[in-house]
């Protein structure tokens, strides 16, 4: 271990002194990468514990993985889809059976309470469950109308891309990690994987455990670094790009992808907004929001920055939104009573005092929170609600991505749509609403690529068939549903002409064959054919 990293010797005078991890585990999950340029160690952010030092890729090893990987597809592009799913559904099992451990992953690396980990397992083993039951529903050869009755048969195929390369955030070190890769490789493309240096090790278990749920280990393989770096090989190596970051890494990536010709998708950042109608149940919508708001100490594509609350019951929602969030239990321990955790990094810590401090020079007032708490650990921030935040302040319209919400308050339903879709993003919005109807047509007026009525986020993070993804700069493609595993095949189409060509035949003259394709096609139209 290099000087810089080495561990202080007694731990029970400086809590960082020892490992927050199991020394034997992390050598098992660095053997994983591929990875011959030196170590680095990561630290846990609740308590600046060392947590592991692990192997680093070089460009080269990032070539050596997508070669390997290559070769490997050829053949697992000809497993049976059947087998293919099976293996999903065994990691489903294995994912519910090691809950806890990879529960306790999360934890270590991303800084996040229990409650909001436990979320990352639950996604990834619905996700997996979903494409296994429906790999042949999405993936199997469709027969499509041809272009003359009996005449034309036509069918489609699903053609896998090939090597599809993933670079995962730290916010969602499970799930962001395992969501996308695992309708790729059902769709029988191979996998070369870089989790974010911040947290490979629940990325490096959850990838065991699919190992041993039966994929093949060239099926899917990983490596570790920064972006640049290794994720720059990923982009310049792979056929296929899936990025999960901040908007302006993914127009670099975008950009980079174009270049090479290959498709991309992109789930990027957000501005996202809360509608509370004039009708909703103010304590629900409370509840509510503190969750959309502050689940993960903010650090999610898909939380709320923006309240935007009815002149109505302005005042009541406020009473009840502020005598929750100056309730929530901020700490470094791992049991269930956490409501909140740390941040991810000093760089993040900063951005948000910035940004808290800012607005409150420039007029804006703190209803709660609105400072750093070292005496919990290194990076907790409290959870903070600004009022009277106006154009000027860099909060108003620049992601945090952190636990602070500004609220606004309407008097008119249309002037707070159109304030909610002010601004470049369209990730995530929500609505408040005694009426679901009416929740669901405001819905439809918000331009974001999710919109969740009566919840903050879970309803569509959670409803795996549907697609989820973001509008304007807040990404292209998406994930879950059909979507989310059509993006990693090419069409294919196949037609088969019986009988008669499509063109002029038997001593037919051109002009003859136009005026009988013209009735033909008269035709086809009167009898209601598409």
């Amino acid at each position: 271990m290099s000087e810089q990293t080495s561990i202080p010797a007694d731990p029970e005078l400086d809590p960082t002194a020892s490992y927050a991890t199991d020394q034997s585990v992390i050598r098992r999950l660095g053997g994983l990468l591929h990875a011959t340029a030196g170590t680095r160690t990561s630290y846990a952010p609740a308590t600046g514990q060392p947590v592991a030092e692990l192997p680093l890729s070089s460009p080269d090893d990032v070539i050596a993985a997508v070669r390997s990987a290559r070769r490997t597809q050829r053949s697992w592009k000809n497993t049976s889809l059947d087998d293919r799913a099976a293996i999903l559904l065994r990691y489903h099992d294995l994912v519910l059976d090691h809950r806890h451990e990879l529960v306790d992953l999360v934890i270590v690396e991303s800084g996040k309470a229990r409650k909001q980990a436990f979320e990352e397992v639950a996604h990834v083993a619905l996700t997996a469950r979903y494409y296994g039951r429906k790999a042949a529903e999405l993936l199997a050869p469709q027969r499509k109308l041809g272009m003359f009755p009996v005449l034309t048969r036509a069918e489609q195929r699903f053609v896998p891309k090939g090597v599809v390369g993933i670079i995962s955030p730290w916010n969602y070190p499970l799930s962001m990690a395992m969501a996308d890769g695992i309708p790729a490789v059902l769709a029988g493309n191979t996998v070369v994987h870089k989790p974010d240096s911040q947290t490979p090790l629940t990325a490096l278990r959850a990838i065991e455990l699919l190992y041993e749920a039966g994929l093949p280990r060239d099926v899917w393989q990983a490596v570790n670094g920064d972006g640049p770096t290794v994720g720059g090989a990923i982009i310049q190596n792979t056929d296929y790009i899936c990025f999960t970051g901040s908007t302006k890494t993914g127009r670099l990536v975008a950009k980079q992808a174009g270049e090479r010709l290959i498709g991309c998708s992109l789930e990027l950042g957000g501005k996202n907004p809360m509608l509370v109608l004039r009708d909703a149940d103010v304590h629900r919508a409370a509840e509510g929001a503190v969750r959309a708001c502050f689940s993960s100490a903010g650090q999610l594509c898909v939380s709320m920055e923006r309240l935007y609350v009815a002149d109505q019951i302005y005042d009541a929602f406020v009473t009840a939104f502020l005598d929750r969030v100056k309730k929530i239990k901020l700490s470094a321990g791992t049991g269930w009573d956490v409501d909140m955790g740390s941040l991810i990094s000093k760089a993040q810590l900063d951005t948000v005092s910035r940004h808290v401090e800012d607005a409150r020079t420039r007029g804006a007032v703190v209803l709660a929170g609105g400072k750093a708490r070292p005496e919990i650990g290194p990076l907790f921030y409290e959870p903070t609600v600004l009022s009277g935040v106006t154009p000027e302040m860099e909060c108003f319209d620049h992601e945090t991505f952190g636990p602070v919400v500004s609220i606004y308050r309407f008097s008119d339903e249309a002037e707070a749509i159109e304030r909610a879709n002010e601004g470049e993003y369209g990730l995530n919005a929500s609505v408040w609403t005694k009426d679901g109807r009416r929740g669901r047509k405001v819905a439809a007026q918000l331009v974001a690529g999710s919109v969740n009525v009566n919840e903050g986020y879970a309803a569509t993070f959670g409803s795996i068939d549907t697609p989820m993804g973001g509008m304007r700069s807040s990404g292209v493609g998406r994930r879950q549903g059909v979507e989310g595993i059509r993006r990693y095949v090419d069409p294919q189409a196949i037609a088969t002409q019986r009988l008669v060509p499509i063109a002029a035949s038997h001593g037919i003259k051109d002009e003859a064959y136009a005026e009988l394709m013209t009735g033909a096609l008269r035709i086809l139209k009167k009898l209601g054919r598409a």
